[in-house]
């Protein structure tokens, strides 16, 4: 199967308005890839023995894992809140540089989840 090729110069704004949500739409398809557990291109929130972060899992190597788009957690306020994607007014955000990519050593993880909600990304 060959692609359409699409020249951008010529599309109206509706038509590339429709040519970027395709695109989004195959994006949002692109499949997980799983190493052990862990589902790279997922979010997580991990508990490690001192910090809570909150993140998007890119790459696993033996020793640790390494996030995009992460935030580290002072306080998560009333867990069962937090974990539903529910903020009180006790929890602490401090998200990193959004350009960094995070490593955390695996030894240090207490538990971990699938983070279903939308990353944070401003401080709170």
């Amino acid at each position: 199967m060959t692609k359409k090729k699409i020249d951008l110069n010529k599309l109206s704004f509706e038509e590339l308005k429709k040519e970027v949500q395709n695109l989004e739409k195959k994006k949002e398809n692109i499949p997980t890839k799983m190493v052990g557990v862990w589902k790279i291109g997922k979010a997580y929130f991990i508990r490690t023995v001192t910090l809570y972060f909150l993140g998007k899992l890119v790459n696993v190597t033996d020793n640790e894992l390494v996030m995009a788009n992460t935030s580290w957690i002072s306080d998560c306020g009333r867990f069962h809140k937090f974990v539903k994607g529910e903020f009180d007014n006790n929890v602490e955000i401090e998200p990193y540089p959004s350009d960094k990519e995070i490593i955390i050593g695996r030894g240090s993880i207490i538990d971990s989840m699938v983070w279903e909600h939308e990353l944070p990304n401003k401080v709170k």
